[in-house]
């Protein structure tokens, strides 16, 4: 039996009983010793008596511990004493050998001893160490077999959630934070052509060839983000879709990428297009039939009324007629001419062919003051030439239902409006100080909402048509219009930014 071994197992025992056994082991080892060394006293005779004693003092230091040591130690001390040094069978002066040698005994019986101690510590911490080891390793098994089962529970439900991300007719697919696909469901094979092996590991945006109306560097700064993109398809067709992107966080709550949900809204953006230029369409021969229906009061209304009022001039000269009568008819006439020419001017006016924006907003704004008795500055930049037809027609429209929207409904008693050009677009904006639009009905107007009035839409639809916007703020100081056209060709697509536009 080795001594680790014989160790432990006294180690194991309960604690009373062990120490008992130690003494006990440590005594009999010391008994034997004294035996043996009498046994051999023939042969080895009177020069060392000790040399069976430091086979029990070995032992005991070995087995037993340090307080059974010197046990064994006291008790091989006089043993030898009283028996094997000289005057034998006494404890008289053994003279300057025998207490050198006893000296000599104690000292390496205490090398021993501290030794033997050592050992034992190092055996026990060793074992304390490998006890430690082994519930360590038990503990990580433990949490391997729960970490493995935890895995693959959460690979059943990746699989079982996959699954159902593959039933949805909408394009979804998760990107790394450097932008590469690491999933890609059956959606996004279907809507784009690639299948998900060919996807996979690809860089997304140029794959797609994705262009976005914002640089995609600030949709990535964002955790949610929704609007419209324009990819390219694998046989080289562009679509619109509506995108919404939602980023992925680590545990560490660092972004680890985003989950990008697309549906194709190509068809209702066509749809929309065509509606937007059938409107625009519309407004244009609205435009037109004013124009005429003005020309006509002018040229045909207007001059019989001009012919009616010469002949009655004619009449007020005879003497036969009554003056009143024909002066009374006379007045009518000329209100009628009057009226005519301010209905005429308001559907078209004919400064606004002839001399532009500038001249026939001057004229409305000054009969607007007058009629309203509503003060309005208006502010032109000092050159300000001609510009397209189709663009001065809307800014006049627009003007003109803003200040109508102005007299009937916000109470102001002041307005300013303000218009700016440069070399890309013109821009006019409309202030009143009146009593403000509610917040909700704002968004409605702007977001064209069941209850947005016509004048509104009409105003959206000129500057959508046009390749422009129109803004409106609100607040209970007064509102805010800002209408914004571009001045190069409004067939020209608006600009769109682009993966290479971001990187230039």
């Amino acid at each position: 039996m080795s001594s680790d071994k014989s160790i432990r197992i006294l180690a194991s025992m309960p604690q009373p009983m062990a120490i008992v056994i130690r003494y006990a082991l440590a005594a009999l080892a010391a008994v034997s010793a004294l035996l043996l060394q009498n046994a051999l006293d023939p042969f080895f005779g009177e020069q060392n008596p000790y040399h069976t004693a430091w086979l029990a003092v070995v032992f005991a230091a070995w087995y037993c511990g340090i307080g059974p040591t010197i046990v064994s130690v006291v008790i091989c001390s006089i043993g030898v004493w009283y028996w094997f040094v000289a005057p034998f069978h006494s404890f008289a002066n053994k003279g300057d050998i025998g207490l050198s040698g006893l000296l000599g005994f104690l000292v390496l019986s205490a090398v021993i001893i501290a030794f033997g101690d050592s050992t034992r510590r190092n055996i026990r911490n060793r074992e304390r160490a490998e006890e430690e080891l082994c519930k360590a390793r038990e503990k990580l098994e433990q949490r391997v077999r729960e970490r493995t089962a935890e895995l693959e529970q959460r690979t059943a439900e990746v699989i079982e959630k996959a699954a159902l991300l593959d039933l949805a007719n909408d394009a979804i697919f998760i990107k790394t934070a450097k932008g590469n696909v690491v999933y890609w469901n059956s959606g996004a094979e279907r809507l784009y052509g690639w299948k998900a092996d060919e996807a996979m590991g690809k860089f997304a945006s140029l794959l797609l060839q994705t262009q976005s109306p914002i640089p995609l560097a600030e949709v990535e700064k964002k955790e949610f983000w929704e609007g419209e993109l324009l990819h390219t398809t694998r046989d080289g067709r562009q679509i619109t879709v509506a995108s919404r992107w939602t980023m992925l966080r680590d545990k560490d709550k660092h972004p680890a990428g985003w989950m990008e949900i697309n549906t194709d809204i190509t068809a209702r953006k066509s749809a929309e297009d065509a509606a937007r230029r059938l409107s625009g369409r519309i407004l244009t021969l609205q435009d037109d039939e004013r124009r005429r229906i003005a020309r006509e009061l002018h040229d045909s209304l207007g001059q019989y009324l001009a012919a009616l009022k010469m002949q009655l001039d004619i009449l007020a000269l005879s003497a036969d007629m009554q003056p009143d009568v024909i002066a009374e008819c006379t007045h009518i006439v000329e209100q009628c001419l009057k009226e005519t020419r301010t209905i005429s001017h308001l559907l078209h006016p004919p400064l606004l062919d002839e001399a532009g924006f500038g001249s026939a907003a001057r004229w409305y704004v000054d009969g607007f003051a007058q009629r309203s008795g509503i003060e309005v500055n208006l502010f032109l930049p000092p050159v300000f030439g001609r510009l397209r037809r189709d663009v001065e027609i809307a800014m006049f429209r627009v003007l003109q239902e803003a200040l109508t929207n102005v007299h009937r409904h916000s109470e102001s008693k002041k307005v300013d409006i303000r218009v700016s050009l440069d070399d890309q677009r013109v821009q006019m904006k409309i202030q009143d100080f009146g009593q403000g639009i509610p917040k909700g009905t704002v968004r409605q107007l702007l977001d064209g909402g069941a209850r947005t009035s016509v004048g509104i839409a009409g105003m959206r639809e000129r500057a959508r048509e046009l390749g422009g916007s129109l803004q409106i703020t609100s607040d209970s100081k007064g509102t805010l219009l800002t209408l914004t056209l571009p001045l190069e060709d409004s067939d020209e697509k608006p600009l769109l930014w682009t993966d290479q536009m971001s990187a230039d």
